[in-house]
């Protein structure tokens, strides 16, 4: 789907200035899963500082990880009036019907980071190539245990993103000798990593490895691995300043690393762009990229890339 705005630009210029949406100080809805993961907190200031720029008001609301929230907040969004929706969703089937509502009001939405179930409603989309990001980190343990072994993921079915790049780990190592002793849903976050990895852990004190489909999650794997006394290896994605710590330090073993920065800034220059008229594209990826020992020397410095 392109965005051309070829009726608006037909019908001249009397057309375009109507548009509520050019009006300045307009609000503008901003939703995402998480909003205290601190991969989401630079990607919102990313945005925010875009829309500032422009003279508007982000309006941003947390759900925490609750499809009900979700759809609870975005209704409140539309009845103080957003003029556009920035939207990354805690379930990608659940949050359709708040999609409705906003497509039943006009007000156009672009989605970042995580897809929707249909992603026609949406505008457009930046978001990180999630399965390479996975697919490296699954590249990097056939590299360091070339022998396979049992390995355990963490992984969240709900969240497009995390199915992505699970997707591309499983991907990376099929055939390699690994086997899937446990594949666990996490919910994306800590807590339920650290419950969870203990969980597996013991029950498979011999796996050589555990897969986060975020860096959160991986870092509650390494906390009940480091309970548990395990040397098993660890990765998550994201390429957060505490994981790349972490890293640095010896153990962490890697992260497939994206930029919520990167995201935030281009999703919200694509929506001021196609406010302009201008034509986008229904997709923009994002680089991901390993971050290991290798390599971490270039990427610790206490933020994110």
């Amino acid at each position: 789907m392109k965005k051309v705005l070829a009726t608006a630009l037909a019908l001249g210029l009397a057309v375009v200035a109507a548009t509520p949406a050019l009006a300045e100080g307009n609000k503008i809805g901003y939703t995402c899963m998480d909003g205290t993961n601190p991969f989401f907190v630079a990607l919102e200031g990313a945005i925010r500082e875009v829309v500032e720029a422009n003279g508007d008001e982000l309006i941003s609301l947390d759900p925490q990880n609750s499809n009900e929230t979700q759809i609870s907040q975005i209704e409140d969004m539309i009845s103080q009036g957003i003029t556009a929706l920035f939207v990354n969703p805690v379930d990608k089937d659940g949050i359709i019907a708040a999609l409705d509502e906003v497509k039943a009001a006009d007000i156009p939405m672009f989605g970042f980071d995580t897809e929707v179930a249909d992603m026609s409603y949406l505008v457009t989309y930046a978001g990180s190539d999630n399965y390479n990001a996975g697919k490296v980190c699954g590249e990097d343990l056939v590299a360091k245990c070339p022998d396979g072994g049992p390995i355990i993921v963490l992984d969240s079915p709900t969240m497009q993103s995390v199915v992505d790049r699970t997707n591309g780990f499983l991907d990376a190592i099929e055939g390699k000798g690994f086997e899937v002793v446990a594949q666990i849903d996490c919910m994306g976050n800590q807590e339920q990593g650290n419950l969870n990895g203990t969980d597996a852990l013991t029950a498979h004190p011999e796996a050589v490895a555990i897969f986060g489909g975020n860096d959160p999650t991986a870092l509650g794997a390494y906390a009940a691995a480091e309970a548990a006394g395990s040397d098993c290896l660890i990765y998550g994605v994201d390429g957060s300043p505490d994981i790349k710590a972490l890293i640095a330090d010896g153990k962490v073993t890697g992260t497939g690393a994206q930029s919520p920065i990167n995201i935030g800034k281009t999703i919200a220059e694509l929506y001021y762009k196609w406010l302009d008229g201008e034509e986008v594209e229904d997709r923009y990826p994002i680089e991901t990229f390993m971050i290991n020992s290798d390599n971490i020397e270039e990427y610790n410095n206490g933020g994110w890339q």
